[in-house]
């Protein structure tokens, strides 16, 4: 990372998230004075100690300095306390905010945004990244502003004591500071590799947690702790790397101070031996120098924690700053329906990661109130389709309506409001039956819950459950059935109460006992609904009013299912296949 680039990523940070929090950072700055003029009070006070107490023998100073010496180390530990409380809220506040807009992003992107973004990488740059980031606010500010001060205390009084020796105890900072230059840079390459190989490990986590069972039942444990091993292998090669750029200034900067003290009680012989310099003052000098070590060293490595904060800020912010193509229009009209009729007119979608279109050409003309189902082989366009209807992705090419009305030109939210779906992939959340029922429509009565699940088969398990309506049902229902969590599925979705309704394969991962319990389920969620279906299992569209077969992302005929049986090779062959 070039300088100019960390300028330019310091000065964003800074205008965009930490500006708003100058009260806070005044205030650490005022307190910041105080710990400079404390500290350089502590060296200024053995100058008389050490002449009116171990020189002199005067016994009125004998208590009058150590009490004065408590008090400048209690005014810097109470000042440097409340500074860094400060601190730590700003960063806190500015990570969590990073935080809430990776969230925000997430929850408001649209889907084809999110199918090109690993998981991994999400939760990395939430964790990893915001830890960086955070470091460097509350770390690199309060350094910034408490270490420059203390320093600039502590050589102004090593001039004042004597110049000769200060100028040579100064000869070294811009040493430290090309050091830390130095490393700067490659701290920063090197916590970006690393930022990439905890997204990796997050990554894999999730994949192993959520295919444990296939892991099992293919006996891959063995090799999956190789792909373990080997991912955080290098997520710990990576950090010991960075580990070891940062620490590699140690030995230098040890060598420098060696070489600093060494001289300087050299340089103190001589000024002393000449009258130049009194013992008293020697002792002043030296604990200014000490006193001044720390904080010239912590802001040697201050643009390491600049560069590390930088890098992590350029990953964080190539998500917040990634381009939303799906988003709510606060100008367009709100969806007004009539009849719920469904029109695609001439569309064709491409997703992002491939070359040919996912389908081409597509028109539909469907009814108001009827049900549409369509069928075709793996990767013909079905899911497409479907998902287009909602604005998960929207069409390169063509217009697709409802009730005439373009869904491009009209409200998202009042859209997404008139359509429920239910797919194989039946998400629940670790809460209660009522609170996953009711996340349709958070306001609903115990009553009307109740009354949606009975139409969706679900009631009578239920109320065989411990804790009924009340009971948590873990993580994405773990503790139910296939079939159970697909009726809690379309109980929620007749909660919701949308005229229009999308079955993406139901039932597709259900036993036969299940799959009627569910199909009963979803004859009353569609009762007098608009219903785009699509069909696994072929004998469950009989009674379907329109079938589209489809065909390489092209609609090839469409019909009932009894003419497509007769005038359709395809839909024939797709209907005897699952017939054997």
């Amino acid at each position: 990372m070039k300088f100019q680039e960390l300028k330019n990523i310091l000065t964003r940070i800074f205008k965009e998230y930490i500006r708003k929090h100058l009260k806070k950072i005044f205030l650490a700055l005022i307190l910041s004075l105080i710990v400079a003029a404390s500290t350089s009070g502590i060296a200024w006070l053995l100058d008389p100690a050490v002449k009116k107490i171990f020189i002199e023998q005067d016994r009125t100073f004998a208590w009058a300095i150590p009490l004065l010496i408590i008090t400048a180390f209690a005014s810097k530990g109470i000042s440097l306390y409340i500074a860094r409380i400060n601190i730590i809220r700003v960063g806190e506040e500015v990570s969590g905010e990073l935080q809430k807009k990776v969230a925000h992003n997430i929850l408001t992107s649209d889907i084809q945004t999110l199918d090109n973004r690993h998981s991994g990488k999400y939760i990395s740059n939430v964790m990893y990244d915001s830890h960086h980031i955070r470091n460097l606010v509350s770390t690199g500010v309060l350094n910034l502003m408490k270490d420059t001060f203390s320093v600039i205390a502590l050589v102004s009084l090593m001039f004042y004591q004597n110049w000769k020796l200060a100028l040579f105890a100064i000869f070294m900072m811009p040493l430290a500071a090309a050091l830390a230059k130095s490393l700067g840079k490659r701290i920063g390459k090197a916590t970006t590799k690393g930022g990439e190989s905890s997204g990796r490990l997050a990554a894999f986590l999730s994949e192993i947690f959520k295919g444990s069972k296939m892991i099992r039942i293919y006996q891959k444990e063995d090799s999956e702790n190789l792909k373990a091993k080997e991912v955080i292998d290098d997520l710990v090669e990576k950090n010991i790397k960075i580990g070891s750029i940062v620490i590699r200034a140690t030995p230098i900067m040890e060598t420098l101070t060696g070489f600093m003290i060494a001289g300087f009680i050299y340089f103190s012989g001589k000024l002393i031996a000449v009258g130049e310099l009194e013992v008293n003052n020697f002792f002043s000098f030296l604990a200014a120098m000490m006193l001044a070590y720390q904080p010239i060293r912590s802001l040697a490595t201050l643009n390491l924690v600049a560069y590390q904060g930088a890098a992590a800020f350029k990953r964080i912010s190539s998500i917040i700053d990634k381009e939303i193509y799906v988003r709510e229009n606060n100008i367009y009209p709100k969806l007004l329906l009539k009849n719920s009729s469904i029109k695609f007119e001439n569309v064709g979608f491409k997703y992002e990661s491939t070359n040919e279109k996912a389908i081409k050409n597509i028109n539909l003309n469907i009814e108001g109130n009827t049900m549409s189902a369509f069928v075709g082989h793996s990767g013909a366009g079905k899911s497409t389709i479907i998902n287009l209807l909602p604005r998960f992705y929207d069409p390169q090419e063509g217009v697709i309506k409802i009730d005439n009305q373009n869904i491009k030109k009209v409200s998202l939210r009042s859209l997404r409001k008139n359509i429920s779906m239910v797919s194989q992939d039946v998400i629940l959340f670790d809460d209660t039956i009522r609170n996953n029922v009711a996340y349709a429509r958070e306001n609903s009565s115990q009553a009307e819950i109740e009354k949606a699940c009975k139409f969706a088969a679900a009631h009578e398990f239920i109320e065989k459950l411990p804790n009924k309506y009340e009971t948590i049902i873990g993580e994405n229902g773990i503790r139910l059935s296939g079939g159970q969590k697909q009726r809690l599925s379309i109980a929620r979705a007749i909660l919701k109460e949308s005229p229009i309704i999308l079955l993406d394969e139901a039932t597709s991962s259900l036993d036969a006992e299940s799959e009627e319990v569910v199909q009963n389920a979803i004859l009353n969620l569609t009762k007098n609904k608009t219903t785009l279906v699509i069909a696994h299992r072929l004998s469950t569209i009989h009674n379907a009013d329109k079938i589209f077969v489809l065909e390489n992302g092209k609609i090839i005929q469409s019909g009932n299912h009894d003419f497509l049986i007769k005038n359709c090779a395809e839909y024939k062959s797709l209907y005897e296949k699952q017939l054997k």
